[in-house]
Protein backbone atom coordinates (compact mmCIF):
# COMPACT_ATOMS: atom_id res chain seq x y z
CA UNK A 1 0.00 0.00 0.00
CA UNK A 2 1.40 3.36 -0.94
CA UNK A 3 1.52 6.21 1.84
CA UNK A 4 1.35 9.75 0.78
CA UNK A 5 0.05 12.90 2.59
CA UNK A 6 -2.98 13.74 0.70
CA UNK A 7 -5.61 11.59 -1.23
CA UNK A 8 -7.51 13.23 -3.56
CA UNK A 9 -10.65 11.62 -4.38
CA UNK A 10 -12.02 13.15 -7.71
CA UNK A 11 -9.96 13.72 -10.72
CA UNK A 12 -12.05 17.27 -12.11
CA UNK A 13 -10.90 20.44 -12.31
CA UNK A 14 -11.11 21.16 -8.70
CA UNK A 15 -9.68 17.72 -8.14
CA UNK A 16 -6.47 18.38 -10.42
CA UNK A 17 -6.08 21.97 -9.00
CA UNK A 18 -6.02 20.69 -5.20
CA UNK A 19 -3.35 17.68 -6.35
CA UNK A 20 -1.25 20.41 -8.16
CA UNK A 21 -1.22 23.50 -5.45
CA UNK A 22 -0.83 20.30 -2.46
CA UNK A 23 2.56 19.14 -4.97
CA UNK A 24 3.58 22.75 -5.40
CA UNK A 25 3.87 22.77 -1.37
CA UNK A 26 5.66 20.07 -0.97
CA UNK A 27 2.96 17.27 -0.55
CA UNK A 28 3.09 13.98 -1.81
CA UNK A 29 -0.39 13.54 -3.18
CA UNK A 30 -2.86 10.20 -4.61
CA UNK A 31 -5.14 11.42 -7.01
CA UNK A 32 -8.08 8.85 -7.49
CA UNK A 33 -10.07 8.93 -10.81
CA UNK A 34 -13.59 9.48 -10.26
CA UNK A 35 -14.69 7.11 -12.56
CA UNK A 36 -16.81 8.38 -15.08
CA UNK A 37 -17.13 7.11 -18.38
CA UNK A 38 -15.87 9.50 -21.19
CA UNK A 39 -19.00 11.79 -22.28
CA UNK A 40 -20.83 10.27 -25.63
CA UNK A 41 -20.95 13.90 -26.95
CA UNK A 42 -18.19 16.62 -26.79
CA UNK A 43 -17.97 19.10 -23.94
CA UNK A 44 -19.29 21.90 -24.56
CA UNK A 45 -19.59 23.75 -21.37
CA UNK A 46 -17.73 26.85 -20.65
CA UNK A 47 -16.98 28.10 -17.00
CA UNK A 48 -16.73 31.94 -16.14
CA UNK A 49 -13.48 32.50 -14.15
CA UNK A 50 -12.86 35.77 -11.68
CA UNK A 51 -9.70 37.42 -11.05
CA UNK A 52 -8.56 35.09 -8.08
CA UNK A 53 -9.35 31.99 -10.03
CA UNK A 54 -7.52 33.10 -12.93
CA UNK A 55 -4.03 34.08 -10.55
CA UNK A 56 -4.49 31.11 -8.93
CA UNK A 57 -4.19 28.66 -12.16
CA UNK A 58 -1.27 30.93 -13.17
CA UNK A 59 0.37 30.27 -10.27
CA UNK A 60 -0.02 26.39 -11.05
CA UNK A 61 1.56 27.23 -14.27
CA UNK A 62 -1.47 26.11 -15.95
CA UNK A 63 -3.18 29.33 -17.26
CA UNK A 64 -0.89 30.83 -19.51
CA UNK A 65 -0.56 27.28 -20.99
CA UNK A 66 -3.99 27.22 -22.16
CA UNK A 67 -4.26 28.04 -26.38
CA UNK A 68 -4.94 31.87 -26.86
CA UNK A 69 -8.60 30.50 -28.22
CA UNK A 70 -9.44 29.08 -25.09
CA UNK A 71 -10.03 31.82 -22.77
CA UNK A 72 -11.56 35.04 -23.70
CA UNK A 73 -11.67 38.20 -21.08
CA UNK A 74 -15.32 39.99 -20.12
CA UNK A 75 -14.76 43.25 -20.60
CA UNK A 76 -18.57 44.36 -20.44
CA UNK A 77 -21.68 43.34 -19.25
CA UNK A 78 -25.60 43.86 -19.75
CA UNK A 79 -28.03 42.40 -17.61
CA UNK A 80 -31.29 42.57 -19.56
CA UNK A 81 -34.21 42.41 -17.20
CA UNK A 82 -38.05 40.83 -18.79
CA UNK A 83 -39.32 44.19 -19.72
CA UNK A 84 -38.16 47.03 -21.60
CA UNK A 85 -37.05 48.96 -18.99
CA UNK A 86 -35.13 46.82 -17.01
CA UNK A 87 -31.02 46.19 -18.01
CA UNK A 88 -27.88 46.36 -15.81
CA UNK A 89 -24.37 46.77 -17.27
CA UNK A 90 -20.86 46.73 -15.85
CA UNK A 91 -17.84 47.79 -17.48
CA UNK A 92 -14.28 46.67 -16.67
CA UNK A 93 -12.92 50.10 -17.48
CA UNK A 94 -14.79 51.64 -14.88
CA UNK A 95 -14.06 49.11 -12.30
CA UNK A 96 -10.09 49.22 -13.33
CA UNK A 97 -9.77 45.77 -13.96
CA UNK A 98 -8.37 44.19 -17.14
CA UNK A 99 -11.33 42.20 -17.34
CA UNK A 100 -14.59 41.59 -15.32
CA UNK A 101 -14.31 37.78 -15.73
CA UNK A 102 -12.47 34.97 -18.55
CA UNK A 103 -14.48 32.68 -19.89
CA UNK A 104 -12.71 29.47 -20.21
CA UNK A 105 -13.55 26.07 -22.66
CA UNK A 106 -14.38 23.45 -19.88
CA UNK A 107 -12.86 20.88 -22.13
CA UNK A 108 -9.60 22.38 -22.66
CA UNK A 109 -8.93 23.33 -18.99
CA UNK A 110 -9.34 19.86 -17.84
CA UNK A 111 -6.75 18.68 -20.64
CA UNK A 112 -4.29 20.97 -19.47
CA UNK A 113 -4.45 20.33 -15.71
CA UNK A 114 -4.76 16.36 -16.72
CA UNK A 115 -1.21 17.09 -18.61
CA UNK A 116 0.24 19.02 -15.30
CA UNK A 117 -0.79 16.11 -13.03
CA UNK A 118 1.01 13.54 -15.54
CA UNK A 119 4.11 15.98 -15.10
CA UNK A 120 4.04 16.24 -11.79
CA UNK A 121 6.67 14.48 -9.72
CA UNK A 122 4.52 14.56 -6.08
CA UNK A 123 1.72 13.38 -7.99
CA UNK A 124 0.95 9.78 -8.28
CA UNK A 125 -2.10 8.77 -9.97
CA UNK A 126 -4.12 5.98 -8.75
CA UNK A 127 -7.30 3.83 -9.99
CA UNK A 128 -8.61 2.98 -6.45
CA UNK A 129 -8.61 4.73 -2.77
CA UNK A 130 -7.94 1.64 -1.18
CA UNK A 131 -4.47 1.09 -2.44
CA UNK A 132 -3.41 4.36 -0.85
CA UNK A 133 -2.89 5.09 3.00
CA UNK A 134 -3.21 9.16 4.03
CA UNK A 135 -3.64 10.81 7.11
CA UNK A 136 -5.88 13.66 4.75
CA UNK A 137 -8.67 12.73 2.44
CA UNK A 138 -10.11 15.33 0.27
CA UNK A 139 -13.26 14.79 -1.60
CA UNK A 140 -13.26 16.31 -4.51
CA UNK A 141 -16.41 13.76 -6.41
CA UNK A 142 -18.64 16.46 -7.70
CA UNK A 143 -22.12 16.71 -6.00
CA UNK A 144 -22.58 12.89 -6.63
CA UNK A 145 -20.48 12.17 -4.60
CA UNK A 146 -20.05 8.46 -3.20
CA UNK A 147 -17.79 8.76 -0.36
CA UNK A 148 -19.48 11.77 0.90
CA UNK A 149 -22.36 9.34 1.26
CA UNK A 150 -20.42 6.98 2.93
CA UNK A 151 -19.03 8.97 4.97
CA UNK A 152 -22.98 9.54 6.70
CA UNK A 153 -22.93 13.25 5.70
CA UNK A 154 -26.44 14.35 4.36
CA UNK A 155 -26.45 16.43 1.47
CA UNK A 156 -29.57 19.08 1.96
CA UNK A 157 -30.80 20.08 -1.53
CA UNK A 158 -33.19 21.98 -3.25
CA UNK A 159 -34.51 20.94 -6.98
CA UNK A 160 -35.05 23.76 -8.58
CA UNK A 161 -36.99 22.28 -11.04
CA UNK A 162 -34.89 23.39 -13.95
CA UNK A 163 -32.26 21.91 -16.44
CA UNK A 164 -29.33 23.88 -17.93
CA UNK A 165 -28.92 23.77 -21.70
CA UNK A 166 -25.43 24.35 -22.74
CA UNK A 167 -23.96 24.51 -26.14
CA UNK A 168 -21.79 26.72 -28.85
CA UNK A 169 -22.84 29.32 -31.16
CA UNK A 170 -21.27 31.55 -33.83
CA UNK A 171 -22.93 35.49 -34.41
CA UNK A 172 -22.76 37.43 -37.33
CA UNK A 173 -21.98 40.16 -34.68
CA UNK A 174 -18.74 40.23 -33.25
CA UNK A 175 -18.54 39.95 -29.26
CA UNK A 176 -16.02 42.26 -28.57
CA UNK A 177 -15.65 40.78 -25.03
CA UNK A 178 -19.44 41.54 -24.26
CA UNK A 179 -21.30 38.84 -21.53
CA UNK A 180 -25.59 39.17 -21.92
CA UNK A 181 -28.01 37.73 -19.67
CA UNK A 182 -31.58 38.13 -20.28
CA UNK A 183 -33.88 37.14 -17.05
CA UNK A 184 -37.21 36.46 -18.59
CA UNK A 185 -38.91 34.78 -15.96
CA UNK A 186 -38.90 32.02 -15.51
CA UNK A 187 -35.94 31.01 -17.77
CA UNK A 188 -32.72 32.58 -17.63
CA UNK A 189 -30.44 32.76 -20.77
CA UNK A 190 -26.76 33.82 -20.66
CA UNK A 191 -24.47 34.36 -23.81
CA UNK A 192 -20.53 33.94 -22.88
CA UNK A 193 -17.99 35.46 -25.28
CA UNK A 194 -15.63 32.66 -26.83
CA UNK A 195 -13.12 32.63 -29.67
CA UNK A 196 -13.62 28.94 -30.40
CA UNK A 197 -14.54 28.06 -32.83
CA UNK A 198 -14.29 31.55 -34.66
CA UNK A 199 -12.59 34.39 -33.04
CA UNK A 200 -14.60 37.01 -31.64
CA UNK A 201 -17.55 35.42 -33.42
CA UNK A 202 -18.41 32.36 -31.02
CA UNK A 203 -20.60 32.05 -27.88
CA UNK A 204 -21.15 30.01 -24.98
CA UNK A 205 -25.05 29.38 -24.24
CA UNK A 206 -26.09 28.58 -21.13
CA UNK A 207 -30.03 28.76 -20.94
CA UNK A 208 -31.78 27.68 -17.52
CA UNK A 209 -35.47 26.58 -18.41
CA UNK A 210 -37.94 25.23 -16.67
CA UNK A 211 -37.83 21.04 -16.97
CA UNK A 212 -40.80 20.76 -18.59
CA UNK A 213 -39.61 23.33 -21.93
CA UNK A 214 -36.12 21.09 -22.21
CA UNK A 215 -37.28 18.03 -23.72
CA UNK A 216 -38.98 19.95 -26.31
CA UNK A 217 -35.85 22.25 -26.93
CA UNK A 218 -33.52 19.49 -27.03
CA UNK A 219 -35.72 17.69 -29.85
CA UNK A 220 -35.51 20.49 -32.30
CA UNK A 221 -33.86 20.91 -35.09
CA UNK A 222 -30.79 23.22 -35.39
CA UNK A 223 -32.58 25.65 -37.24
CA UNK A 224 -35.76 25.28 -35.46
CA UNK A 225 -33.67 26.35 -31.60
CA UNK A 226 -32.00 28.97 -33.07
CA UNK A 227 -35.33 30.49 -34.14
CA UNK A 228 -36.36 30.08 -30.36
CA UNK A 229 -32.65 31.79 -29.13
CA UNK A 230 -33.52 34.52 -31.55
CA UNK A 231 -36.48 35.21 -30.09
CA UNK A 232 -35.50 34.84 -26.81
CA UNK A 233 -32.89 37.00 -27.19
CA UNK A 234 -34.35 39.35 -29.73
CA UNK A 235 -31.85 39.03 -32.31
CA UNK A 236 -29.50 41.64 -29.91
CA UNK A 237 -26.79 39.24 -30.02
CA UNK A 238 -26.76 39.30 -33.67
CA UNK A 239 -27.92 36.22 -36.28
CA UNK A 240 -27.30 32.75 -34.21
CA UNK A 241 -25.92 29.29 -35.81
CA UNK A 242 -25.64 26.43 -33.53
CA UNK A 243 -21.86 25.58 -33.68
CA UNK A 244 -22.05 22.62 -31.43
CA UNK A 245 -24.03 19.35 -30.00
CA UNK A 246 -26.43 20.61 -27.17
CA UNK A 247 -25.90 19.26 -23.28
CA UNK A 248 -28.43 19.63 -20.55
CA UNK A 249 -27.84 19.18 -16.48
CA UNK A 250 -30.69 19.75 -13.45
CA UNK A 251 -30.04 22.51 -11.23
CA UNK A 252 -30.66 22.52 -7.44
CA UNK A 253 -28.79 24.26 -4.75
CA UNK A 254 -26.87 22.34 -2.39
CA UNK A 255 -25.09 22.28 0.51
CA UNK A 256 -23.10 19.12 2.61
CA UNK A 257 -23.98 19.11 6.09
CA UNK A 258 -20.36 18.27 7.36
CA UNK A 259 -16.92 19.83 5.60
CA UNK A 260 -14.65 17.58 7.66
CA UNK A 261 -14.04 15.57 10.11
CA UNK A 262 -11.12 13.30 11.51
CA UNK A 263 -9.07 12.97 8.02
CA UNK A 264 -11.37 14.15 5.62
CA UNK A 265 -12.84 17.29 4.61
CA UNK A 266 -15.25 18.25 1.47
CA UNK A 267 -14.37 20.53 -1.69
CA UNK A 268 -16.64 21.99 -4.60
CA UNK A 269 -19.60 20.54 -5.83
CA UNK A 270 -19.02 17.55 -3.16
CA UNK A 271 -19.57 20.52 -0.40
CA UNK A 272 -21.77 23.05 -2.46
CA UNK A 273 -24.03 23.26 -5.44
CA UNK A 274 -25.34 27.13 -6.62
CA UNK A 275 -27.84 27.80 -9.52
CA UNK A 276 -24.84 28.92 -12.66
CA UNK A 277 -26.72 32.53 -13.27
CA UNK A 278 -24.12 34.25 -11.29
CA UNK A 279 -21.59 31.79 -12.73
CA UNK A 280 -19.65 31.66 -9.52
CA UNK A 281 -20.18 27.46 -9.11
CA UNK A 282 -15.97 26.54 -10.31
CA UNK A 283 -14.95 30.24 -8.64
CA UNK A 284 -16.45 28.53 -4.98
CA UNK A 285 -14.44 25.21 -5.19
CA UNK A 286 -11.21 26.97 -6.67
CA UNK A 287 -11.41 29.27 -3.46
CA UNK A 288 -11.88 25.74 -1.49
CA UNK A 289 -8.77 25.05 -2.96
CA UNK A 290 -7.04 28.02 -1.94
CA UNK A 291 -8.62 28.02 1.69
CA UNK A 292 -7.15 24.70 2.51
CA UNK A 293 -4.13 24.74 0.87
CA UNK A 294 -3.79 27.88 2.95
CA UNK A 295 -4.87 26.24 6.09
CA UNK A 296 -2.82 23.34 5.69
CA UNK A 297 0.25 25.33 5.01
CA UNK A 298 0.20 27.38 8.00
CA UNK A 299 -0.34 24.53 10.50
CA UNK A 300 1.63 23.88 13.73
CA UNK A 301 4.80 21.71 13.33
CA UNK A 302 3.29 18.90 15.78
CA UNK A 303 -0.11 18.76 14.54
CA UNK A 304 -1.28 16.29 11.99
CA UNK A 305 -2.95 16.89 8.10
CA UNK A 306 -5.63 15.07 9.14
CA UNK A 307 -6.48 17.04 12.43
CA UNK A 308 -10.55 18.00 13.42
CA UNK A 309 -9.49 21.08 14.60
CA UNK A 310 -7.22 22.03 11.82
CA UNK A 311 -10.01 21.53 9.23
CA UNK A 312 -12.22 23.43 11.19
CA UNK A 313 -10.22 25.96 10.28
CA UNK A 314 -11.00 25.55 6.24
CA UNK A 315 -14.38 24.93 7.20
CA UNK A 316 -14.71 28.25 9.22
CA UNK A 317 -12.84 30.08 6.11
CA UNK A 318 -15.55 28.44 3.84
CA UNK A 319 -18.86 28.37 5.24
CA UNK A 320 -20.27 31.99 5.50
CA UNK A 321 -18.71 32.61 1.60
CA UNK A 322 -20.55 29.86 0.25
CA UNK A 323 -23.62 30.37 2.25
CA UNK A 324 -23.96 34.04 1.13
CA UNK A 325 -23.42 33.06 -2.79
CA UNK A 326 -25.97 30.31 -2.33
CA UNK A 327 -28.64 32.47 -1.16
CA UNK A 328 -27.49 35.26 -3.59
CA UNK A 329 -28.34 33.22 -6.56
CA UNK A 330 -31.40 31.34 -4.85
CA UNK A 331 -32.77 35.11 -4.17
CA UNK A 332 -32.22 36.27 -7.35
CA UNK A 333 -33.67 33.14 -9.07
CA UNK A 334 -36.77 33.69 -6.90
CA UNK A 335 -37.23 37.10 -7.66
CA UNK A 336 -36.94 37.04 -11.65
CA UNK A 337 -39.33 33.61 -11.25
CA UNK A 338 -42.42 35.92 -10.30
CA UNK A 339 -44.67 36.72 -12.94
CA UNK A 340 -47.11 39.21 -11.71
CA UNK A 341 -46.95 42.35 -13.14
CA UNK A 342 -46.60 44.33 -9.63
CA UNK A 343 -43.25 42.58 -9.28
CA UNK A 344 -42.09 42.64 -13.10
CA UNK A 345 -42.52 46.25 -12.84
CA UNK A 346 -40.12 46.56 -9.99
CA UNK A 347 -37.62 44.64 -10.28
CA UNK A 348 -36.99 46.10 -13.89
CA UNK A 349 -37.16 49.37 -12.07
CA UNK A 350 -34.95 48.41 -9.57
CA UNK A 351 -32.32 47.56 -12.58
CA UNK A 352 -32.56 50.61 -13.68
CA UNK A 353 -32.14 52.28 -10.77
CA UNK A 354 -28.57 49.93 -9.40
CA UNK A 355 -27.44 50.83 -13.05
CA UNK A 356 -27.72 54.75 -12.17
CA UNK A 357 -26.01 54.48 -8.84
CA UNK A 358 -22.40 53.63 -9.45
CA UNK A 359 -21.38 53.40 -5.64
CA UNK A 360 -23.53 49.94 -5.79
CA UNK A 361 -22.36 49.00 -9.07
CA UNK A 362 -19.00 48.54 -8.11
CA UNK A 363 -19.73 46.89 -4.93
CA UNK A 364 -21.44 44.39 -6.68
CA UNK A 365 -19.05 43.92 -9.56
CA UNK A 366 -16.10 43.50 -6.92
CA UNK A 367 -17.81 41.20 -4.93
CA UNK A 368 -17.81 39.16 -8.09
CA UNK A 369 -14.33 39.60 -8.91
CA UNK A 370 -13.28 38.34 -5.63
CA UNK A 371 -15.68 35.57 -4.43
Amino acid sequence: MQEVDVQVLGSGIVGRTLALSLARAGLRVALTHAGVANPPVADVRAYALNAASVEWLRGLKVWDALPRQATTAVLDMQVHGDGPSGELEFSAWQQHVAALAWIVDAAVLERELADAVRFSPHITVVDSAAAVRAPLTAVCEGKASTTREALGIRFERHDYGQQAIAARLTSTQAHQGLARQWFRSPDVLALLPLDSPQPQHSLALVWSLPDERVPGLLAMEPDAFVQALMQATDGQAGELALASSRASWPLMWARASAWCGPGWVVLGDAAHVVHPLAGQGLNLGLADVAALVDVLGRRESWRSLGDEKLLRRYARERLAKTWAMGQLTDGLLQLFAQRTPAVRELRNRGLTLVNQLSPIKRWLAARALNS
